[in-house]
C-alpha cells in the first residue's frame, strides 16, 4: 500500500468507495476531531452530504497518556480496554478519574467546534463516521458505541487506513466498515501519509463552516429546482 499525499487526498480516495451513499437525504458524515475532519470534509463534499463532528477523547493510562486504556465519545459512548487494565493492575477508580477529566474536555471541544448550533438530528439517518486512520480502534469504537444505542438507522465506519486487528474488531461492531487498506506493517497512522501535520482547532472550525455553506447552497439549489418544476407544471 502506497502512502496518501495528505488527509484531503485520502478523503477524496475514500469517497470513491462510498458512492452508494451519495445524494441521499438520510446520510450525515461525522468526522472525528481533529485529524478525521479534513478527511470527512472531502467525503461529505463528494457525497453531497452534511458534515458535522463526533467528539471522542482517549482515556490515557496515568503517567503513560499515549497508551489508551479506553475512550469516551459525545452522547455517552464509552469503551475500556480490559486487557490493558488487567496487565497494568488498574481498577475502575483509575478509569473514572481520567474519564471525568476527559468528559470535561469533551464538552469544551463540543462548544468550541459547534458553538451554539445543536447536535445534528440523527433519527433514522445513516451516520458515516470518518477518521484519518485507525490504530487501536479505541476512539472509533467509542464513536460507534455512542451511536449504537441511539436513533440512527445505520453506522458506517470509513477510514483510509487501519490496523488489521482494529478493522476486524470494528466490522463486528459497526454495520459496515469501508477501509482502503489494512497493511500488516501498519505501525502508526502517520506512516501512511506523506504530509501529516497536526490538525488545529481553527482548521476544524473552518472546515465545518465551509461545509455548512456548501450544504446551504445545495439546499437552495434543490429549492429552486422544485419551484421551477412546480411552475413548469402549473
Amino acid at each position: 500500500m502506497m502512502p496518501f499525499d495528505n488527509r484531503r487526498q485520502a478523503g477524496r480516495a475514500l469517497a470513491r468507495y462510498l458512492g452508494p451513499y451519495a445524494d441521499r437525504a438520510d446520510v450525515v458524515v461525522l468526522g472525528l476531531p481533529r485529524g478525521g475532519v479534513p478527511v470527512a470534509a472531502e467525503v461529505a463534499r463528494a457525497l453531497h452530504a452534511p458534515l458535522d463532528v463526533l467528539v471522542v477523547r482517549k482515556l490515557g493510562v496515568p503517567g503513560h497518556e499515549e497508551l489508551a486504556m479506553g475512550a469516551v465519545a459525545s452522547g455517552g459512548g464509552r469503551v475500556v480496554n480490559a486487557s490493558i487494565l488487567r496487565d497494568l493492575g488498574l481498577g475502575d477508580d483509575a478509569v473514572e478519574r481520567v474519564e471525568r477529566d476527559e468528559r470535561t474536555e469533551l464538552a469544551r471541544r463540543e462548544r468550541l467546534f459547534r458553538g451554539a448550533r445543536p447536535s445534528p438530528d440523527l433519527r433514522g439517518k445513516t451516520a458515516v463516521l470518518v477518521d484519518d486512520g485507525i490504530a487501536t480502534g479505541a476512539t472509533m469504537r467509542a464513536a460507534v458505541a455512542a451511536l449504537g444505542n441511539g436513533p440512527v438507522a445505520r453506522v458506517v465506519v470509513a477510514t483510509p487506513v487501519a490496523a488489521p486487528e482494529a478493522a476486524a474488531m470494528l466490522r463486528r461492531e459497526a454495520d459496515e466498515v469501508v477501509c482502503l487498506g489494512t497493511p500488516e506493517d501498519f505501525v502508526a497512522v502517520g506512516r501512511w501519509y506523506r504530509d501529516f501535520p497536526q490538525t488545529s482547532d481553527a482548521e476544524v472550525r473552518e472546515l465545518l463552516a465551509e461545509a455548512r455553506g456548501e450544504q446551504a447552497q445545495r439546499e437552495r439549489a434543490r429549492g429552486d429546482g422544485a419551484r421551477h418544476d412546480r411552475e413548469g407544471t402549473a
